[in-house]
């Protein structure tokens, strides 16, 4: 599954600022790519509260991002192709592709006179052995030419993104929507909000359906775009459109009709206190498991950041995150019994918040979460990194890293959101880590709200806390931040790096992976290289 956001989402939101002249606009209108301009809370980390007040008020460095590049003439043709173009990222040298004069940053326009929409488009339309393919090549001239492969062969091209056209935009009107909460200037490609079955299919993000068509319904059965990821949150209909809009009822019969043809859903179900959960959400439970196409529901909490006033509580307390596991408990038992699957799997946070310190004791066992393919949905997080905790003490590896800080004489500090807390804490003190990794726990002031996992961190707010403990002490502790806070180009959700944090904190960082047996395998290296941080 891809991490959100997709590359087309970023692009598509690169796109829609140029136009708009918003700021994060790339320079040059062809570029498929952009760098987010520093916005006046980025520039001046008091301005959010983000840091604390007796700290300097020196701004941190934008990330850095290269000059975009001028359009091409083949990228202002394709803008000016009045169908979807889809730009050709790489060619595989001796491919019919490569054979046919194909190259990185021609366009491909449509297969067999079919435009070409989208990745699933391609893989569809061009399964025969010859084909015929709409160009647009360097100099911006276009025409057709065919390929032919021998049985089995790929075509040898791939493509920038999986999108040629639009991403879809989402039309509700959802009260809980996340991305509405978030801090004003925020990069565009975290506010733009999609509602895409395509990107649903192929890279794992949830959908309503409110916006499909009749041609979107025929399209999805068709070329057996199976399974979906479904955006639920209630079966009653009133109930539905309180929640997410007037167009609700249009997703639900949409669902019913794509179940009826074979396509399979996971379904997410947000869950609100007071709103739908309770009997609304043992009836949705309900409604759902009778439909065998649903092949499992995910519930996960109400998350809000502080930059909005209609949203105060979720299931933070106990008790609440206790009763919803109750809810669910005899749906799993249930399903247990008759499909050898929980199906329905509450969200860590539930677990944790419920349990705190004793939450490992307290989650499901791997074999319930199966492919753990609900993961990026915070499902089945805890259960995968107490299990690789535990073999990294049981294999020795734990061992060894408390031996290599022992003998670099420096502790490590391991950033980590208030999420993990206190079971982490509790974890590390049982095992031969106890007193050299110690986690430093990092509230996210830069959404607020009961915003508290790791993933989601700001930068400032990881400088913030590391300056707050006076770096620079002797021995000065290894600070380790999980890769996970960072986008692909190494930016972090307030647009900076690891340079600008680190110059923010006043100590030096390391990225690391989030899984225990990797980053612990990290903090040997680390410690042993004559340069560590």
């Amino acid at each position: 599954m891809a991490i959100y956001p997709t590359d087309d989402i970023e692009r598509q939101a690169a796109r829609d600022a140029a136009r708009a002249g918003a700021p994060g606009a790339p320079d040059a209108p062809g570029d498929p790519t952009a760098c987010p301009a520093p916005t006046p809370d980025a520039l001046d980390p008091a301005a959010s509260g983000a840091l604390d007040p007796a700290a300097p008020a020196a701004p941190h460095a934008p990330a850095a991002c290269p000059a975009p590049a001028a359009p091409t003439a083949a990228d202002r043709a394709a803008a000016a192709h009045p169908g979807p173009a889809a730009l050709i990222a790489a060619v595989e040298e001796g491919s019919p592709a490569w054979e046919v004069g194909l190259e990185p940053g021609c366009y491909l326009t449509s297969v067999d006179g079919a435009p070409l929409r989208d990745i699933v488009d391609w893989r569809w339309l061009a399964c025969d052995e010859t084909v015929r393919v709409g160009y647009i090549d360097l100099d911006g001239e276009e025409g057709e030419v065919e390929l032919e492969r021998a049985c089995g062969q790929d075509w040898g091209v791939t493509f920038q993104g999986v999108v040629f056209d639009r991403v879809r935009l989402c039309r509700n009107a959802c009260v809980f929507c996340f991305m509405r909460q978030l801090p004003e200037g925020s990069r565009a490609s975290l506010s733009l909000r999609d509602d895409d079955f395509r990107l649903s299919f192929l890279a794992g993000t949830f959908v309503t359906l409110t916006n499909l068509t009749a041609d979107d319904e025929a399209r999805i059965v068709e070329q057996r775009m199976s399974p979906l990821r479904v955006s639920l949150h209630a079966s009653d209909p009133d109930l539905r459109r309180r929640m997410i809009g007037r167009h609700a009822q249009h997703g639900l019969d949409a669902l019913e009709r794509l179940l009826a043809a074979g396509i399979e859903a996971h379904c997410q179900i947000v869950l609100m206190p007071g709103v739908n959960d309770g009997d609304a959400l043992r009836e949705t439970l309900a409604w759902a498991y009778a439909r065998p196409g649903i092949v499992d529901v995910g519930i996960v909490p109400l998350g809000y950041t502080r930059h909005q006033e209609r949203l105060e509580r979720s299931f933070d307390a106990p008790d609440a995150a206790a009763a919803v596991l109750a809810d669910i408990e005899p749906f799993q038992r249930r399903a247990l019994a008759e499909r050898g699957t929980p199906w329905v799997f509450a969200a860590d946070e539930f677990y944790r918040n419920a349990y705190l310190a004793d939450t490992p004791a307290h989650v499901p066992p791997a074999a319930d979460y199966g492919d753990f393919s609900l993961f990026e949905d915070g499902i089945g997080i805890i259960r995968s990194y107490v299990d690789d905790f535990a073999a990294a003490c049981e294999g020795g590896l734990a061992a060894r890293a408390a031996a290599a800080i022992d003998a670099a004489g420096r502790p490590v500090r391991l950033v980590v959101g208030e999420a993990m807390q206190p079971w982490l804490d509790a974890l590390l003190a049982e095992s031969p880590l106890a007193g050299r990794v110690v986690p430093l726990t990092v509230r996210n002031r830069f959404y607020g709200g009961n915003v508290t996992v790791t993933g989601l961190l700001a930068g400032r707010d990881i400088a913030a806390a590391i300056r707050a403990e006076g770096a620079g002490g002797s021995p000065s502790p290894l600070y380790v931040v999980p890769r996970v806070i960072l986008n692909d180009a190494g930016v972090t959700l307030d647009d900076m790096t690891v340079p600008s944090v680190e110059k923010e904190a006043g100590a030096p960082l390391a990225v690391v992976s989030c899984n225990p047996q990797e980053y612990l395998t990290e903090i040997i290296a680390l410690l042993a290289a004559p340069d560590a941080c």
